[in-house]
């Protein structure tokens, strides 16, 4: 099984847990974390390069913007060989077109209570459409190094779920 973190908007700070966990063995970048502006077609177009590079079992852990990446790619692309995708945060995003489809793959969706970038209701919505499961992390803002979130235990929980279940 192998591992593909999707970023967000931007570098992830040093510490936080998706930087840590994409360092480990068996983990890569899909794509590198660019920095602002995104470029939508290019993160999808690096991600199915990161995806089709092997046809082993991949789990996708995708944070913000990112969970935007792998649902466009997962409608242009299909499954392949992933199996599953953790989407922590999805935001609300005005200039980008979100699909509202059901996924190919197994998904859980992590909210926040208090996510400045998405409503509990935006992040219940988004997994209604994408078919995923929906976990509730409680009161913890975007789930990022600014919000305290350097290692995350309960996040490796849930990849290890996706990738055993």
């Amino acid at each position: 099984m192998r591992f593909l973190a999707v970023p967000g908007r931007g570098v992830p700070l040093p510490g936080h847990w998706q930087r840590e966990w994409a360092a480990r063995p068996g983990w890569a970048w899909a794509p590198e974390p660019p920095g602002p502006p995104v470029v939508f077609a290019e993160r999808v177009a690096a991600l199915q390069a990161a995806v089709a590079a092997s046809l082993e079992p991949v789990v996708l852990v995708a944070h913000s913007a990112g969970c935007v990446t792998v649902a466009t790619w997962a409608l242009a692309h299909g499954p392949g060989p992933v199996r599953a995708a953790l989407l922590v945060t999805p935001p609300f995003l005005r200039e980008e077109p979100v699909p509202m489809a059901p996924l190919p793959f197994r998904s859980l969706v992590v909210a926040s209570s208090d996510d400045p970038y998405c409503t509990p209701e935006g992040a219940a919505a988004y997994a209604r459409a994408w078919g995923a499961e929906r976990f509730d992390a409680g009161a913890v803002g975007h789930l990022d190094a600014k919000t305290g979130f350097g290692p995350w235990p309960e996040g490796e929980r849930l990849v290890a779920a996706l990738a055993t279940g």
